[in-house]
């Protein structure tokens, strides 16, 4: 079954039917409640947010009660919603959820409005309320409440209708909207992660495609253990990821869409160690691949199987990635002498080397935002996940390890994702998993897997 079958598309999509990125939620219905932000007085919507660019955040304290049930049998379903939104802002490391022992309101009581003072004696800067209802067509309607407890005063408030199935979706979608609200950035909590779940003894390792909500949720494996995978790459629209698979010991490029579960072949590619990534707009893909014993970066276009070289040099030149505008790529190579990390523009012109630090670097991945490349820089025996700004200043690290590697960027440019080994055990058995980490570098986070797990990949936000 493909991936996406279990999400219910037909219920996320806007009434016109064209796909939209919030309101594909809604299921053509986006209804601001009353006492929205834009009402609000200038000096009332500046009360509360949160810097997120500073080395060290002190959490907010956030109260996020149940959604209020308007029937019994939603009781669990509202419990639900409110657990999956105090994990997502809670995983972000900017807010600080409070025991929901401690309220002194009911959800119930919160229909007609909170009582500040209650919520101000336990500690709340912020205040999450909502309810959850069952249409007589069938569909469950989600609103909910931001509140800004110091300035007494509603912050925001969206109401969704959707399929019951997609209540985890609604979730995510009202985290977003949260992060959005008390930090000024995107969110990225209605996401996904694809990686390669491994399994097995180390000298016979299987290595399958597999797929996640980026807490973990709705895991899929996509392919079957049979042939090895490598580096998947999500799709500008997220619907279509690449990866590399050793068929017959031959290197073999797929595109894999998510909406329908068919794959198509991009080519053999003798040579070739990574799988492509996608430009920006999606009509084109960049990889390595050595001809005649030497490494060159190169794109394919998707309509026209066209491919054109980009680099001609003796050195070996990997592991390209597009900047967001598609003007410029950054790459690494040995032309140097040693591995480091080059900028060019997006024809092959004008190849300017980044790196300066000591040891080598690799896996290079433009921020979605423009504004740093990360990177897996390694040191006397050391790994490390890093940033830098696009000309090579600014650098500095996020993450340390015996091997981490792979950085991937959430949409909004401020987490990345990576994965971790650890040193062969006594029997010699490797593990690997799958961490997050925010730009202070403080908020490092394993996400849950099943299997042991390496390369992830973070997916723009679902449409």
């Amino acid at each position: 079954m493909p991936y996406a079958a279990h999400r219910s598309p037909e219920t996320l999509r806007s009434a016109a039917g064209a796909p939209k990125r919030l309101p594909v939620a809604v299921a053509a219905l986006l209804l601001l409640v009353a006492g929205l932000l834009a009402a609000l007085p200038g000096s009332a919507r500046a009360q509360l947010n949160v810097d997120i660019t500073r080395g060290f955040v002190d959490p907010m304290p956030l109260a996020i009660t149940d959604f209020e049930p308007t029937r019994p049998e939603l009781a669990q379903t509202g419990v639900d919603i409110a657990a999956v939104i105090a994990n997502d802002l809670a995983s972000s490391g900017l807010f600080r959820t409070i025991d929901k022992a401690a309220f002194l309101q009911t959800s119930g009581e919160l229909q007609n409005g909170p009582r500040y003072g209650d919520w101000r004696a336990i500690g709340a800067d912020a205040l999450v309320s909502g309810s959850v209802d069952l249409q007589s067509d069938g569909r469950m309607r989600v609103e909910f409440r931001l509140w800004d407890v110091l300035a007494e005063q509603q912050m925001t408030g969206l109401a969704y209708m959707t399929t019951p199935s997609n209540w985890r979706r609604i979730a995510h979608i009202i985290s977003d909207a949260i992060y959005e609200r008390l930090t000024g950035e995107e969110g990225y909590f209605d996401t996904r992660i694809v990686y390669i779940a491994e399994s097995g003894a180390q000298n016979r390792r299987v290595k399958r495609l597999a797929i996640m909500d980026q807490d973990g949720a709705n895991h899929q494996f996509l392919t079957d253990g049979s042939n090895l995978v490598l580096t998947p790459r999500f799709s500008p629209t997220s619907q279509e990821i690449t990866y590399l698979a050793y068929v017959n010991d031959s290197p073999r490029v797929y595109l894999f869409n998510l909406n329908t579960g068919q794959q198509e072949i991009l080519g053999d590619f003798p040579g070739m160690t990574f799988a492509p990534r996608f430009s920006p707009d999606g009509n084109r893909v960049i990889f390595s691949m050595a001809r005649g014993g030497n490494s060159d970066v190169y794109t394919m276009d998707l309509r026209t199987r066209t491919v054109e070289r980009l680099t001609d040099n003796p050195a070996i030149d990997t592991s390209a990635s597009f900047a967001p505008d598609g003007s410029q790529i950054v790459f690494n190579s040995d032309r140097g002498g040693s591995q480091q990390l080059y900028v060019m523009n997006a024809d092959g012109s004008n190849v300017q080397r980044i790196s300066f630090g000591e040891g080598r670097y690799a896996t290079p991945v433009w921020s979605p935002r423009g504004d740093l490349i990360a990177f897996t820089r390694m040191h006397q025996g050391t790994f490390y996940i890093g940033v830098m700004d696009p000309d090579g200043s600014g650098e500095r690290m996020l993450a340390s390890g015996f091997l981490v590697e792979s950085p991937t960027w959430a949409p909004n440019g401020r987490v990345l994702s990576f994965f971790r080994q650890d040193p062969a055990d006594s029997s010699g058995q490797v593990s690997s998993k799958l961490y997050t980490i925010d730009l202070t570098g403080f908020n490092e986070r394993r996400v849950q897997t099943p299997l042991d797990a390496s390369d992830p990949a973070w997916s723009p936000l679902i449409p």
